[in-house]
């Protein structure tokens, strides 16, 4: 999925569906990726974990399944970038330069596309969850648990790995200078399908209902508060599609225009669209830290106990432990 530093002659320009020329794109982007994949993978992993330890704090206090969820898509982010960035590309791509075994190659694909899978539509559960407590706050009370929010999520995991079990026979992209097969279109639809098609169809009529929701409540006043809490679901899910677009267009790019082994442009792009969608890993944290004061305040206490000798019952002075991740004065019901 993530690129093979190459360094080939230039390429010729091309004409037509797929160019004659048998020479490989050259990788103009250089060493820029791994330096910026090694970046995101120093920074972004102790941010999560940091998120994880918080976020597993809050739920076993609150059981609230916004929690769970959250706690769920961060760790499938953290198995993201270790499978993904350290294993796919800065392990097997830019130290190994992909002299490893096909099969190995092969199952990687399956663990990578599984934990985008998992990813991505633990989101759609937090979505479909966070819809339910703002649309419909009394159903949501009384049907949502921490059994039923596990259980969901285990569905979800185990889905994944079985949606990613057909990508063992995905195509490398920086090595296809042979026309798509049925196969290969097959998959490419597949994949875009999974992890943006569907999941944005999802996310644009849950918040669509959500919006006209807080429309009709504005007239009782209740718009300024509840809207708060709306607005950490649409940052999440918009943050993804903007993210996420770029690698999706050029995928379909490659597939009916023109291949990445064979146009340097091609090649750029899809550099630059992988680089962007995985920082949809890492960009969570500043948007949970922006909007609820009991993550900040739970981040604190995470990183006092790490410098400080614990002493049991204690916390750091300003700690507030809510029932939600919320701005504050939101209602309990729509809690995030």
């Amino acid at each position: 999925m993530l690129p093979t530093p190459n360094g080939s002659g230039p390429s010729q320009e091309f004409g037509g569906h797929w160019p004659e020329t048998p020479e490989r794109s050259p990788c103009v982007a250089g060493v820029i990726p791994v330096f910026y994949y090694s970046v995101l993978l120093v920074l972004g992993l102790p941010v999560n974990l940091l998120t994880a330890v918080a976020l597993a704090r809050l739920a076993a206090r609150t059981r609230k399944p916004s929690y769970y969820y959250l706690l769920a898509l961060t760790a499938s982010n953290i198995v993201t970038q270790v499978v993904i960035v350290f294993v796919g590309f800065l392990l097997q791509g830019a130290v190994l330069a992909r002299q490893v075994p096909q099969a190995v190659v092969r199952t990687a694909n399956i663990l990578e596309f599984a934990a985008i899978h998992a990813s991505v539509w633990i989101a759609v559960l937090l979505t479909v969850d966070r819809y339910s407590a703002l649309c419909h706050p009394l159903h949501h009370r009384v049907a949502s648990s921490p059994g039923r929010t596990r259980r969901n999520i285990a569905i979800v995991l185990g889905a994944a790995l079985l949606t990613g079990i057909p990508f063992y026979w995905w195509l490398d992209v920086w090595r296809d200078a042979d026309p798509p097969s049925t196969l290969d279109e097959v998959l490419k639809w597949a994949h875009c399908l999974t992890v943006y098609f569907i999941p944005c169809g999802i996310f644009l009529v849950t918040s669509s209902a959500i919006i006209s929701r807080l429309r009709r409540r504005g007239r009782s006043g209740l718009q300024p508060r509840v809207g708060k809490s709306a607005a950490f679901l649409l940052g999440l899910t918009t943050l993804f599609t903007f993210l996420w677009a770029p690698r999706i267009f050029v995928m379909l790019y490659h597939l009916y225009v023109v291949p990445v082994h064979r146009d340097w442009r091609v090649h750029l792009a899809l550099d630059v669209a992988n680089m962007v969608a995985m920082l949809n890993t890492v960009v969570n944290f500043g948007l949970y830290c922006f909007v609820s004061k009991t993550f900040r305040a739970t981040i604190r206490e995470v990183v006092h106990d790490v410098h400080l000798p614990c002493v049991p019952g204690s916390r750091p002075e300003g700690t507030v432990v809510e029932p939600g991740l919320k701005p504050p004065g939101l209602p309990e019901r729509a809690e995030l």
